[in-house]
């Protein structure tokens, strides 16, 4: 089994919580990782016909066997969750309830309603590339001051094909049991997208839905014209914006928003979209083979979000909400993408190219220049594998671990 980086986050959440709800996206690990973090507890999965009959049919009987128990896909039972609010409200021992769900807008409704203040939520995405390749997770709020991962470690990352990896994309089965990716998404997305999704969001042109998000795929790290895209899938604008809804609670896609601080009065108010999983979306678009990837016209795009994925999977690794958002302002300056890391904001632009030009770090060099933005540094994702300072900017590798500088002690 891979090791998963939201482990100890786990264990530190039963160790303090009656109720421990895991949600994600289907195939993200979620059974697999309570299972093995918790191999003493009971275990009930909830999408197995028979035991989610027994369960609506007697919920007190059913969770009367004992504790601790794993609920495995609640969102197929949610009604069993008033009563492991009463279990709890009479006995608050930590870590009674390990909670497990995909469907995230039944389940965090559930949740709102009646575990309010009794659980910890936690997100588990699939597969980091630092977690597929055995390193620590990346902290974005670091990202421009970041020291380095062992040697060894970026060798053997250096070595990996950028379209390769992006293609096969990151969700576990693929990994775990060496699936050719096509085929497995394929599969996922008849499965989860075409039928929970659909479930979740009500739809009846099961066509018309698939056509939709194909073409929502194809604006991965764009701007969200919703009305646009509603035109061009056939459906209101209201079905649109209830659709996107639906791919982001099933964290198939986020939107990052602008930044509203004043350092341009005119800033566009559209979010930009990103799918989190850019194997699903080179299955959506058709691509099917690093090298059609290396030479189509979105391969920049599917890059970008790629690198938004990952640091949302790091923040969701450290149980913090993604603080990300984008910049552009009335003149067509932009910045892909801006880390809100407390105190300062660390704007990050990423090429897909292996070279970095000169001219690679204009929109970071314009954006601190703003008279009125305190923020210096910044950081440029390429697709190479050099890590280097440039104008006072940070270059960083596709795969975000840094070579060691020069004279510092390699990370461990």
């Amino acid at each position: 089994m891979i090791a998963r980086h939201l482990t100890p986050a786990l264990k530190r959440a039963a160790e303090r919580y009656p109720v421990v709800t895991l949600t994600g996206p289907r195939q993200s690990g979620k059974t697999t990782l309570v299972r093995a973090v918790f191999p003493e507890y009971r275990y009930a999965s909830l999408e197995a016909p028979d035991v989610r009959a027994r369960a609506i049919a007697d919920p007190r009987g059913f969770l009367a066997h004992g504790d601790p128990l794993i609920l495995d896909e609640i969102q197929r039972a949610p009604e069993l969750l008033s009563y492991v609010q009463g279990l709890v409200d009479e006995d608050d021992r930590p870590g009674r309830f390990i909670v497990t769900g995909s469907q995230n807008i039944l389940l965090l409704k559930s949740v709102s309603q009646t575990l309010a203040g009794r659980t910890a939520l936690l997100l588990l995405p699939p597969f980091s590339l630092a977690e597929l390749h055995g390193l620590p997770p990346l902290d974005p709020r670091e990202l421009d001051r970041h020291g380095g991962a062992p040697a060894s470690a970026v060798e053997r990352l250096s070595g990996l094909d950028l379209w390769e990896t992006l293609v096969t994309g990151f969700y576990p089965p693929v990994h775990d049991r060496g699936l050719t990716p096509g085929e497995w998404l394929s599969d996922y997305f008849r499965t989860y997208v075409e039928r929970d999704l659909r479930e979740v969001s009500q739809v009846l042109d099961l066509t018309a839905f698939e056509n939709f998000v194909r073409l929502a795929a194809a604006r991965t790290a764009t701007e969200l014209n919703l009305s646009g895209l509603a035109s061009d899938a056939g459906v209101t604008h209201q079905t649109a914006r209830r659709w996107l809804t639906a791919l982001e609670i099933g964290y198939i896609a986020t939107t990052l928003p602008p930044h509203h601080a004043n350092y341009r009065k005119r800033l566009r108010k559209r979010p930009r979209l990103h799918f989190l999983d850019s194997g699903l979306v080179c299955y959506l678009l058709g691509i099917e083979d690093a090298a059609t990837l290396e030479r189509h016209p979105l391969r920049g795009a599917v890059f970008e979000s790629f690198v938004v994925a990952e640091l949302v999977k790091a923040f969701a690794a450290r149980r913090r909400d993604p603080k990300l958002h984008f910049w552009r302002d009335a003149t067509g300056h932009e910045v892909d993408i801006l880390i809100d890391a407390g105190g300062r904001l660390i704007p990050v632009e990423v090429k897909s190219g292996r070279t970095v030009p000169a001219d690679a770090v204009s929109a970071l060099k314009w954006w601190t220049s703003i008279p009125s933005n305190p923020n210096r540094g910044g950081v440029l994702v390429h697709g190479g594998t050099e890590t280097f300072d440039l104008s006072g900017f940070r270059v960083l590798p596709w795969f975000l671990a840094a070579t060691p500088e020069a004279g510092a002690p390699e990370s461990t």
